[in-house]
């Protein structure tokens, strides 16, 4: 009889897998008409044909079926774009329809399940919707004209911080620490009004591990338990992982939040994001929502712009790095011929045109998250005499898109001078300029404070230093980008170690604009720990 019995399930299971095989009876949405398809293997799908780089994989997929395809990954269908011009359609065209995202097992029914998951990844509803209007008026553009002295002090601090490791004068640095210092404290200040120097490098540390090792578990790439659900049962590492992040998360944001809320209380707050709407009386924001908010903000410091800066210090110490510096060294000073540059970058960050471009293609270039957060659809899309029904997933391959030959011209080579016409101003081009930040409707809404941050950095470091090759051409960072991608972990992406030598431009000018900054700060920002 257990002979019997085990026959029977085997037959069973057997007659599953040929379904599924045949007619893929175990997907959430059906076979797509239409529309091209990378065959996988039942059940799995092509989950484990994707290999280590997913992005350059469903690239290399592209190249035999066409920029958009539909792919199964485990019980999931995904279609996946991987051109300009088709990210620009699905994303941008047809912005109401994939407005949504999808849930995974990994990100929101573990790791999110105590304090909710970010801005970003929060599906579309009613919480999102309140969510993203309060973020969208803290993080538009006048808001952030009023943020300039956090960032003037964060960017102080971080050159002081470069100063100590190069000794003063030049020697070689990495920069990599330094730079997601100054993106985080930018963002804590700004969502809590904290000074950093209020916690020791201990705890802050502690931020950025969990923090680094969030951005794996959110990612859309190496989850296979999201995408094959019967992996869940052996699943025990990333399921242990996920609550130990979890508990240790809720540890320092709850911490920051009750220093807030006293502070409040003690009537010695600084204006916030996160103070703002506590004390919003009339505000619909819920516990809930404040906390998503307040993740979001931590996230986002530790996210994007320190990958994006680290890129570019990396670029800038090339050989093709000298030239680029020079250049934006003339374009500063045709912009400020009072030689007030570094004060006056703070309040207009769009006036040297070029260091504009460079921030453009240092995005564009880095491409940081490669696979762009997916969007789930809630309308049918009609594309190319396909109907994509509503609730598929749509994965961004913004590495392909942003590296598209038919869209930027030698897309491999870092040039700033793409952005900019033959009077060296801003192109006026139709269509975004990149898709590092997203597209369309949930495209990031911090992209203006993104920017600002950028900005002043690159116009004050390159015043500052001129920043070269290290001695050891080892030590050089990777400017490959099909190298850096080759083996993608995290949502984030970004060189392997490397580092630069900072030598200082001039020393008298430098130690001038150091000491009046400080002197502006005056005793409301701490300056400690610098």
């Amino acid at each position: 009889m257990l002979l019997q019995l085990l026959s029977s399930i085997l037959l069973a299971v057997l007659t599953f897998i040929i379904l599924d095989w045949l007619f893929e009876i175990d997907t959430e949405t059906p076979h797509i008409a239409g529309l091209p398809a990378k065959r996988g293997y039942p059940i799995v799908g092509a989950v484990f044909q994707l290999g280590k780089s997913h992005p350059l994989t469903y690239r290399k997929w592209s190249e035999e079926l066409g920029p958009v395809y539909q792919v199964r990954l485990g019980n999931k269908r995904v279609v996946v774009a991987n051109s300009y011009a088709s990210v620009r359609e699905l994303w941008i065209t047809n912005m109401r329809a994939n407005i949504s995202r999808p849930e995974s097992y990994t990100f929101h029914k573990l790791l999110s399940s105590k304090d909710g998951p970010t801005i970003g990844t929060t599906p579309w509803g009613v919480s999102a919707r309140r969510k993203r209007r309060a973020a969208s008026t803290a993080l538009n553009k006048p808001s952030v004209a009023a943020y300039t002295p956090i960032i003037n002090l964060e960017s102080y601090k971080c050159i002081r911080r470069f100063l100590r490791d190069c000794g003063g004068i030049e020697g070689e640095v990495d920069v990599s620490v330094g730079l997601a210092t100054y993106s985080l404290n930018t963002s804590l200040t700004l969502n809590y009004g904290i000074m950093t120097a209020d916690f020791d490098s201990t705890y802050l540390a502690e931020v950025m591990d969990i923090e680094e090792r969030i951005l794996r578990l959110r990612s859309t790439m190496h989850n296979t338990q999201d995408y094959i659900r019967y992996l869940r049962v052996f699943s025990r590492g990333s399921t242990v992982e996920a609550a130990e992040c979890r508990e240790r998360r809720a540890q320092y944001m709850t911490k920051f939040l009750k220093k807030l809320k006293q502070e409040i209380d003690d009537g010695t707050d600084m204006p916030c994001i996160a103070g703002n709407i506590l004390k919003d009386k009339e505000s619909k924001i819920t516990d809930a929502d404040l906390r998503s908010i307040c993740l979001t903000m931590v996230s986002a410091g530790f996210d994007t712009v320190p990958a994006n800066l680290i890129s570019c210090f990396g670029h800038l110490s090339h050989s093709y790095g000298q030239t680029i510096q020079k250049r934006a060294l003339e374009a500063i000073d045709r912009a400020y011929p009072d030689g007030d540059a570094w004060e006056m970058c703070l309040m207009d960050d769009s006036k040297v045109h070029y260091i504009v471009a460079l921030c453009e293609e240092t995005v564009r270039y880095g491409s940081v998250v490669p696979m762009a957060l997916p969007r789930r659809t809630i309308n049918d899309i009609h594309y190319q005499g396909a109907v994509i029904p509503a609730g598929t997933i749509l994965f961004m391959n913004a590495f392909a898109a942003n590296f598209d030959a038919t869209r930027f011209h030698d897309p491999f080579k870092f040039d700033p001078e793409r952005y900019l016409d033959l009077d060296g101003r801003l192109k006026t081009e139709l269509g975004p300029a990149h898709f590092g930040f997203g597209a369309g409707s949930r495209m990031c809404c911090g992209i203006h404070l993104a920017r600002k941050e950028l900005y002043v950095a690159l116009v004050r470091f390159i015043l500052a230093f001129r920043i070269l090759p290290p001695v050891d051409p080892k030590d050089m960072m990777v400017n490959d980008p099909v190298e850096i991608f080759a083996q993608p972990e995290n949502m984030t992406t970004k060189p392997p170690p490397f580092k630069v030598r900072l030598q200082v431009r001039d020393a008298e000018k430098l130690d001038r604009w150091l000491k009046e900054t400080k002197e502006g700060l005056g005793e409301t920002w701490s300056v400690g720990h610098d």
